[in-house]
Parts: C-alpha cells; sequence; structure tokens
C-alpha cells in the first residue's frame, strides 16, 4: 500500500517533483502511465489507442474484465510491453462548452488517478493531456486544472515521488508550462 504524509508544502516547494516535457507517453520509463481512456477501456483514438498498440493484447484483455470506466473514476492495469509497471485509465469529460461539470470531471481525472498511483505503490508517473484530443478541452484551461491538482496532492502526500506530464506537441507544453509558471510564480 501507498505512504501518504501531511507535508502541506507551498507549490513553489514541490514543483520540482512536477515535469512538463514533450514526448511520447508510451515511451516513458515510469512505474505508472496514465492513460486518458474511452469509457469502455477496450481503447480507442489519441492516447489510449497509442497505449493499447504499445502494450500489447494483454492489456485489453485485462481491461476487457474492468467493466469500463465512468468519466472521472481511475482504474489500474499491468502495463504489458510497456516500459511501465501500470497503466492507469482515467476517463476525461467530452467538453460541452464547459457548462455541465466538465472541470470538476477532469479535476476528478487527475486525484483519482494520483490516487491510484498512491494504491498501487508507483513512485513514478506520467500523465498525458487529458480530454484536450479528441474531447476537445481546451488546452489552456485543462492545463491550469491538471498543474493545480497535481500540485495540490503533491503538496500534501509523498507518493508519488515525482510526475511528468507528457505533452504531445508545442501548443499543449506552452499551455502546462505557463500552467506551472503561474501556480509557482515562476
Amino acid at each position: 500500500m501507498g505512504q501518504t504524509n501531511q507535508l502541506n508544502r507551498s507549490a513553489r516547494e514541490v514543483a520540482d517533483r512536477l515535469t512538463i516535457m514533450k514526448g511520447d507517453i508510451t515511451k516513458q520509463r515510469v512505474d505508472a502511465i496514465v492513460n486518458s481512456a474511452d469509457p469502455s477501456l477496450l481503447g480507442g483514438g489519441g492516447v489510449d489507442g497509442a497505449i493499447h498498440r504499445a502494450a500489447g493484447p494483454g492489456l485489453l484483455r485485462e481491461c476487457r474484465g474492468l467493466g469500463g470506466c465512468a468519466t472521472g473514476e481511475a482504474r489500474a492495469t499491468g502495463g504489458y510491453h510497456l516500459p511501465a509497471k501500470w497503466v492507469i485509465h482515467t476517463v476525461g469529460p467530452v467538453w460541452e462548452g464547459g457548462v455541465h461539470g466538465e472541470d470538476g470531471a477532469l479535476a476528478n481525472c487527475y486525484r483519482n488517478s494520483l490516487r491510484m498511483a498512491v494504491k498501487v505503490g508507483a513512485k513514478t508517473v506520467a500523465f498525458p493531456s487529458i480530454s484536450t484530443g479528441i474531447y476537445w478541452f481546451p488546452v489552456e484551461r485543462a492545463a491550469a486544472i491538471a498543474v493545480r491538482e497535481i500540485i495540490a496532492h503533491l503538496q500534501r502526500e509523498v507518493m508519488p515521488e515525482s510526475v511528468v506530464m507528457v505533452c504531445f506537441n508545442d501548443r499543449t507544453l506552452a499551455a502546462y508550462s505557463s500552467a506551472l509558471a503561474a501556480m509557482t510564480n515562476r
């Protein structure tokens, strides 16, 4: 079981535990990668499809037994052929103009994924930009929510020891870098 501790440090004090980079999440050598999954957990487009392809058929077989996942929740599976030991699947909200609880649902994706990382004992976790692809969540808004939730978790908990935000393109990288700078006054 994961270790918890009430740290209550400032955002600036824990910012070194959050790295933002451009890259391919399926190549990250971390304990757990987060999958921005389809509710069925059976693979889809974007990050979800890439993770399923890289992990191989064992991931699909395990996901079939999970019975899906509701928006904002998280489930863990093995990593199979990925360099990560675990895949944490979370279903992000589809953007509907921001008036259907999308912000709260996205925040829950990060909260529940981090809780699941603690539960499985992951010391290092890589996240994609959840819901900003085919679910159309505005990337700047999503970045602010993601960074806020990750920093809040790191302020309270010793696990995971480090989190990596893996951004697919330059626009996403810039949005997450700006969100982190705003949060830490850097």
